[in-house]
């Protein structure tokens, strides 16, 4: 007995390269605002092609990879997919400039079980977006659609930038000493860390999502995207030069207390003073809703301060000005101590 079945395609079984094709496509002139003169080669071929500038007589790499978290979930439930490619970017970019490193490109990962091609490419968009915050040439990635590996309407993002510093330039907290003062650049909100709290949170309290927070929409605030510190902050090293810039530390899981100690040297500490700098309204209506203990915000959210710079003293009143000059709210919020024998590394007072 013969049986004749149909000819099956991979359309079948769940993936449309038709669909892939389009949102290459689409994406394009999105990746083209990007572009840096040093890109020889970008997306669709196998490989991007990347000329590292003469500028630099001894260049070191410095690389980062993230994704945005739990983020996503809120992203999925409330259909807002504008945002998160920023977030996806600026997890990565903001963590090699701590170093002093320029981010020169970036690369992402979308997957999802079936490619909406509009939702992609809204959030590709937010990644283009990141990259020209950044100045970071957005070169390539991968979209991977895999039927049955995500939920209906899901996906995950991953990304991997590259920077380089000069050798003799790298900021490594190597210099900071006691009396040295500690400013914070102003976060845009909860950034992307602590959503699965915010997430608990918001299933509890069940709030309006329209309510005012801030001035904004609660949805808004939850969901406004990563800042990016990249070119206020490598103008301020341009212009103080040398070791002005002793260390900078980007807030993200672990708050103040956990992220400032990794640009610290041994015997320092941080002494935070958390009344020199507003509680924003998120914040605020976070921990009332969630009732969460204050040591815990610190550890868990930026809680106001997304990324931190360490200076001389004598240098902080100019680099203030220099920050705010370029758009950023900056606060004196702490100095640096010798570190006694039971004392921690980052004290919030």
């Amino acid at each position: 007995m013969t049986i004749t079945s149909s000819s099956l395609t991979y359309r079948d079984a769940g993936v449309d390269i038709d669909a892939g094709d389009a949102l290459v496509e689409r994406i394009k002139p999105a990746a083209k605002r990007t572009m840096r003169p040093e890109v020889l080669a970008g997306i669709g071929g196998f490989g991007a092609l990347f000329e590292l500038s003469r500028k630099y007589r001894e260049p070191v790499l410095v690389s980062g990879t993230d994704g945005v978290g739990t983020k996503l979930k809120l992203a999925f439930q409330w259909q807002r997919h504008d945002t998160v490619g920023q977030d996806l970017v600026a997890m990565s970019v903001n963590d090699i400039l701590v170093q002093g490193a320029e981010p020169l490109f970036f690369l992402d990962y979308f997957a999802c079980g079936h490619l909406d091609v509009a939702t992609a490419a809204t959030v590709i968009e937010g990644i283009a977006r990141g990259c020209a915050l950044a100045g970071c040439a957005l070169i390539g990635g991968e979209t991977a659609e895999m039927p049955g590996m995500y939920p209906e309407g899901e996906y995950d993002l991953a990304g991997f930038a590259v920077g380089a510093v000069e050798k003799s330039h790298i900021i490594d907290g190597k210099s900071i000493r006691p009396g040295d003062v500690v400013l914070g650049l102003a976060s845009s909100g909860a950034h992307s860390n602590g959503y699965s709290l915010i997430r608990k949170i918001i299933e509890r309290a069940k709030p309006d999502l329209a309510l005012d927070i801030g001035g904004v929409p609660l949805m808004d605030a939850v969901m406004a995207p990563t800042h990016i510190y990249v070119k206020p902050l490598l103008a301020l090293i341009q212009t103080l030069g040398g070791q002005g810039v002793k260390g900078m530390a980007h807030i993200t899981g672990g708050g103040l207390t956990e992220n400032i100690p990794r640009v610290l040297p041994d015997n320092v500490t941080a002494i935070i003073d958390q009344s020199t700098w507003p509680q924003p309204a998120l914040f605020q209506w976070l921990q009332r809703e969630g009732n969460v203990a204050a040591a815990e915000m610190h550890r868990v959210f930026n809680c106001g301060i997304g990324m931190v710079v360490i200076v001389a003293e004598a240098d902080a009143g100019a680099t203030m000005q220099l920050l705010a000059a370029a758009g950023e709210t900056v606060f004196a919020i702490g100095h640096i101590e010798t570190c006694k024998a039971d004392q921690a590394p980052t004290v919030v007072v």
